[in-house]
């Protein structure tokens, strides 16, 4: 076993002398050591209630002969880092989480992980982990929220963000605000839309990371959580004995189907972030055009809030990911022989199926012919953009508009609170992206703002969205404007054409034009000098590499 490094031989007398101060006796010791990591915190409500999923997860690896042994990881809420520097902590944080689980568990020997998140950017970053270490490990997350109720209408998040666009409009009194605050968030759990949180987790079922029902249980319903937590406890011994690591499971394969489903269910932007970043870790380059492939021959088969009105509960009762996966296997769009925790997917799904034909479609009649998320190119973005096509009205998908320029989210917030923003404009935030945020912040703000005033705009950004924007947002713009990115280049009142079906994105500026006004930019000094942003912005790649770090000279 690995962990024979920390505990066998005369040399190691003081590590066990050590490990006899933790409680662990001789038994325990001659068993494989299972790392738990468990990344429960006061401040995210999908990390609340881990402690009880980590005990019953260490329940199950004992069950099946183990010795469970946990240790921490951080974890930051989106939705209350939203809006000011604290979002710049956001994607930075996924490298932390990442390099945290290699520390400890690298330096204490673990012979397998079960690895425990739930919420943004601890997903991607303990698969990424789990890819970088390559022994055996499985994902078991804490659940979605269940969606608010208020007047008789589900609700989320979402409606609570958007509220503060309908209030600067007049649409919204302080007492109904109020009101809405105390019912939009009734649970723990990761929020109850296909935000981000609530992607990741159904694309680790999709990987081949995590059990069936990892991404739709709701969080509340605990025996149900506590069974899957378990599960996975005697499941990691499964993986450890047929020495099944990571890296067998995460294969091109793999990706292709996380891909697709994404598409097929209409997931968060972000996932091209994460999943490219996963792959990276796994010596696996995608690019971007990868997803737009999918995307076009992927039908959108689920319509999920932000987009619809129907949440993660509402899926879960539907069948969950397993359902939509044999749905979207009659098209023969996946790799059936794909590996997973437990067997093939095609072993997995092959009894599968729809229990709610209101919530996942057929794919005779799915809501769009193509997947939720698209890819665009052009002179605004040479390398890519992406845009949630899912959550965009049918009447925006091809949209022309004069651009209002901010070179910071708070700049853009405040005018659009202000009601400088009209129908027809195009707004730009721009030095948002990985270098220039640095950190590449969410724009749900903005966003939230806009659809709450119920505004006719586009929005572009060289950084990202939450999984909860909607509209014709679109993020990502690489080359970003902290490297000269065209998108450095607009002027208030230059016309931007969005064609979201033929993916394009353009700045009607001639060619020479560009040049001219290229010669005339300045790099602007950093926002952030000191501390750990500083560092991630040296060392940060473009967001069409995933943004993850990289080791330079």
């Amino acid at each position: 076993m690995r962990s024979d490094i920390v505990k066998k031989g005369a040399t190691r007398c003081a590590h066990r002398s050590l490990f006899h101060a933790n409680g662990f006796g001789v038994d325990e010791l001659s068993r494989p050591l299972i790392g738990v990591c468990n990344s429960f915190n006061e401040i995210i409500p999908g990390h609340m209630h881990l402690k009880s999923i980590t005990e019953a997860v260490k329940l199950g690896v004992a069950a099946a002969g183990g010795t469970p042994i946990e240790f921490p990881a951080i974890g930051v809420c989106d939705g209350i880092a939203m809006g000011h520097t604290g979002m710049k902590y956001s994607l930075a944080s996924r490298e932390l989480i990442a390099d945290s689980v290699e520390a400890v568990t690298m330096a204490s020997g673990f012979d397998a992980l079960i690895l425990i998140p739930n919420c943004d950017k601890v997903v991607p970053g303990m698969l990424m982990a789990a890819a970088r270490l390559n022994i055996p490990s499985i994902i078991v997350s804490g659940g979605p929220m269940l969606a608010g109720r208020l007047h008789g209408r589900d609700i989320s998040v979402s409606q609570a963000f958007e509220a503060a666009g309908k209030f600067a409009a007049g649409k919204m009194t302080v007492d109904e605000m109020t009101e809405l605050e105390a019912h939009a968030c009734p649970s723990c759990g990761s929020c109850a839309g296909l935000f981000t949180a609530n992607t990741m987790n159904c694309l680790s079922e999709a990987l081949g990371m995590a059990l069936p029902g990892n991404g739709t249980i709701p969080a509340a319903y605990t025996g149900d959580r506590f069974i899957l937590a378990k599960r996975a406890g005697k499941v990691i011994m499964d993986l450890l004995e047929k020495n099944i690591c990571p890296r067998d499971i995460l294969t091109l394969k793999a990706f292709e189907n996380a891909i697709t489903v994404d598409m097929g269910i209409g997931g968060s932007s972000n996932t091209v972030l994460h999943l490219t970043a996963i792959a990276n870790e796994c010596g696996i380059k995608i690019p971007a055009t990868l997803f737009d492939e999918i995307s076009a021959r992927t039908p959108y088969i689920t319509k999920l809030s932000p987009a619809g009105t129907h949440h993660m509960q509402d899926l879960d009762e539907a069948g969950g990911i397993n359902a939509v996966m044999h749905e979207l296997s009659r098209k023969n769009l996946l790799h059936l022989d794909a590996l997973t925790v437990t067997g093939t997917l095609g072993e997995r799904i092959k009894d599968a199926q729809i229990n709610r034909p209101d919530v996942i479609h057929t794919v005779e009649n799915p809501y769009r012919q193509t997947g939720g998320i698209a890819i665009l190119q052009g002179n605004l973005c040479p390398d890519y953009a992406v845009v949630k096509a899912s959550a965009v009205s049918e009447d925006m998908l091809v949209y022309k508009g004069k651009a209002k320029c901010f070179d910071s989210e708070e700049t853009a917030i405040n005018a659009i609170m202000a009601g400088e923003i009209h129908d027809g404009d195009v707004v730009v935030i721009r030095y948002e992206g990985p270098k220039g945020g640095p950190g590449m912040q969410e724009m749900l703000n903005p966003t939230a703002a806009i659809t709450g005033a119920g505004l006719k705009v586009g929005l572009i950004t060289d950084g990202r969205f939450s999984g909860a924007s909607q509209g014709a947002c679109i993020g990502h713009i690489s080359p970003e404007a902290m490297e000269g990115g065209t998108i450095a280049l607009i002027h208030d009142g230059d016309i931007i054409s969005i064609d979201i079906p033929n993916r394009k994105l353009e700045l009607e500026v001639s060619d020479e034009e560009l040049a001219e006004r290229r010669k005339a930019w300045t790099k602007p000094e950093p926002k952030i000098k000191t501390g750990y942003l500083a560092r991630y912005a040296k060392l940060t790649t473009s967001a069409s590499t995933g943004a993850v770090l990289t080791i330079r000279n």
